[in-house]
């Protein structure tokens, strides 16, 4: 992957070349740089090691735009990475290069790209720097527009993991259909409908691994999988419901089982006079889809499952974050309710409040479709109040009752039960200073017993900021290790100075083992300790 430089400059050189003089006028030149560091040092006390005086995770993208030409590439450079990352991306190079041509009513693409049908159930690759996620394609995607309110793709190529590109091969095609843009009569009763379909083969060959020392498995070639949708939009009521279906694909996922795999999904929401409705229900089945069989962790994926859950981003909501259980199997539930009390009402107050209820719940499957399975893998139930008081003050309140089944999505341990409370207040100090206050409490008896985060942020705009925070084990819990030997503080100082379209953040503290999790995928970081610097440019 390190020459592949020399062949991003073949896809791009070549077809600059062909529109003359009059096209490079139009050509403009994009880009970005993103580098974390840190300065590591050791910690006995919380497990985190020191392997090398400086490490770092640092990309540079450039985009080259044309009217009838794109072009972009992005380096890596990950040869001393970043905690989590030694045994994955430790390399540099140039792994995503890709060129586009446009003309009409079609769009060409060579090189590597990224694509998602529909809500990806059958494919969706995609960049997620934090989760160590980049699964793109190597190869051609074609997308037409032949007709007002219809788009084909068609694609083939193989996908990344890591500095290779997967031996098997992934081809697929999608079509979608907006019938209002067809029929005026729907647009003028404010009705959208979109129907689509998708296909995705994998190629993989066959290979020698056995089921016991005298009888091996006879593994297909070829796995198809196909997607159909319907989305329904009428004023403020939507509906989407999808399905999909794979065949018999063995993999280390499943246990080389030869069952089918699906995946169903209904999701409702209705939003208007401040009133949000939010239901949805999803069962899968042996949807693990990778471009490999026999590997495992967060690499090779082709198709993505998104969880049912709220994604948290306070510190100790998300301390336990779910993951999606693609080859098992799960029923997921989420159901939300928001309301906006007006200002200057009885509830509202003079400036008026929020109030948001929401519900996930996510259980075993049994092999009778619509029955559950014995053990319930996780269950959080919030409410959160947002409610201006003055004109200098603001406070976000929650209250969080959670279920954690450890032991199905980290693969040891047992059920946790939590409740979590947050405080959040802001206080607008000047009219370019606010201050932001966050205090938390996790109570538990199961796993490391109870937390308690603080955190103060001092916003200085437009350029400086001040962050100060601490997390801290200090409650008791039943597993007699964990009372014992994690009452440690994870403390945390950071100084943030923008400046046009420049970014450096610098800090220095530790950082807790644990997942981190973004749309029900999840990856193991380990603890840390040491100074920091993160800086960012866009241009």
């Amino acid at each position: 992957m390190r020459n592949s430089f020399l062949l991003f400059s073949l896809f791009t050189f070549l077809p600059f070349q062909a529109f003359g003089q009059e096209e490079q006028k139009g050509v403009t030149l994009s880009g970005s740089v993103q580098s974390d560091m840190l300065i590591p040092q050791s910690d006995k006390d919380i497990g985190a090691t020191k392997t090398d005086d400086f490490v770092t995770n640092t990309y540079v993208d450039l985009l080259l735009q044309s009217k009838h030409v794109d072009a972009g590439a992005r380096l890596e450079y990950l040869e001393h990475p970043l905690p989590g990352f030694e045994n994955d991306f430790k390399g540099w190079g140039v792994p995503h290069f890709w060129v586009k041509g446009k003309l009409g009513c079609a769009e060409l693409t060579a090189g590597t790209f990224y694509e998602q049908f529909g809500s990806g159930f059958v494919l969706r690759t995609y960049e997620e720097r934090s989760l160590g996620i980049d699964n793109s394609l190597l190869g051609g995607r074609l997308v037409l527009k032949p007709m007002k309110g219809m788009t084909l793709k068609v694609l083939s190529g193989k996908q990344r993991r890591y500095w290779s590109w997967n031996g098997g091969l992934v081809s697929g095609a999608d079509a979608e259909v907006s019938l209002d843009e067809w029929i005026p009569s729907m647009q003028q009763h404010d009705t959208r409908l979109s129907l689509g379909a998708s296909w995705v083969n994998k190629y993989e060959k066959d290979e020698d691994i056995f089921a016991d020392p005298t009888h091996r498995y006879n593994l297909p070639r070829y796995v198809n999988v196909w997607d159909v949708r319907a989305n329904l939009n009428k004023g403020p009521v939507s509906v989407l419901a999808e399905y999909a279906q794979k065949t018999q694909d063995p993999s280390f996922d499943n246990g080389f089982s030869y069952a089918n795999g699906h995946v169903a999904m209904l999701s409702t929401s209705y939003s208007d006079r401040g009133l949000s409705v939010l239901l949805q229900a999803k069962r899968s089945e042996n949807m693990s889809f990778r471009s490999q069989r026999n590997i495992h962790g967060t690499s090779a994926f082709i198709n993505h499952l998104p969880a049912f859950t709220l994604d948290h981003t306070y510190a100790l909501a998300a301390l336990y974050p779910y993951a999606t259980q693609l080859a098992s199997g799960e029923w997921a539930y989420q159901a939300e309710v928001g309301y906006n009390f007006k200002r200057r009402s009885a509830v509202g107050g003079k400036y008026g409040m929020n109030v948001k209820l929401n519900y996930s719940y996510v259980r075993a499957i049994q092999d009778a479709w619509f029955k559950w399975g014995s053990d319930t893998y996780y269950q959080d139930l919030n409410i959160q109040l947002s409610r201006k008081f003055t004109k200098v003050f603001k406070l976000n309140l929650m209250y969080m009752n959670q279920r954690y089944n450890k032991g199905v999505v980290e693969g040891e341990g047992g059920m946790i039960h939590s409740n979590i409370f947050v405080a959040d207040g802001m206080f607008q100090l000047a009219s370019k200073s606010r201050l932001r206050c966050e205090l938390q409490y996790l109570q538990t008896k199961q796993d490391q017993g109870d937390w308690v985060y603080g955190l103060l942020e001092l916003s200085l705009a437009p350029h400086w900021m001040f962050t100060l925070s601490d997390m801290w084990n200090c409650g008791d819990s039943d597993a007699e290790y964990y009372a014992e030997n994690t009452h440690y503080h994870y403390y945390q100082g950071l100084v943030t100075f923008n400046y046009g379209s420049h970014r450096v953040q610098a800090g220095y503290g530790r950082t807790r083992a644990g997942y981190n999790c973004a749309g029900g995928v999840c990856r193991y970081v380990p603890a840390t300790k040491g100074f920091t610097i993160s800086y960012n440019y866009n241009f």
